[in-house]
């Protein structure tokens, strides 16, 4: 399991909930071509990333391989309330994983 690769910012303004998350992972495709050996860099990119509010799912995201080195994600919801907790968790295609918690302030 990876720890902290996920770095979560949430802001709570006239009852929406804004959250930002930045996970740091490689997101490699399995295309390119390693210059040294010429063969190719084994894909590894996050398959699925879910997000919770209070232990319900309010964001849930399938990826692939086309999504960028360390992306960036960015949605807004309504129904939180200061204090409440939103846990962000994310698996891979080779089975690596990781989460966290905030609370909204």
């Amino acid at each position: 399991m990876a720890e902290g690769t996920i770095k979560v910012r949430v802001k709570l303004a006239r009852g929406i909930t804004t959250v930002r998350a930045l996970i740091r992972h490689p997101m490699e495709t399995g295309l390119r071509e390693n210059r040294k050996t010429g063969g190719k860099i084994p894909a590894h990119y996050i398959t699925e990333v879910i997000c919770q509010h209070n232990g319900n799912k309010v964001m849930k995201a399938n990826w692939s391989r086309s999504v960028s080195k360390n992306p960036y994600f960015s949605f807004k919801f309504r129904g939180a309330k200061a204090g409440d907790s939103i846990q962000i968790s994310w698996v891979d295609n080779k089975g690596d994983s990781d989460a966290t918690e905030v609370s909204i302030k």
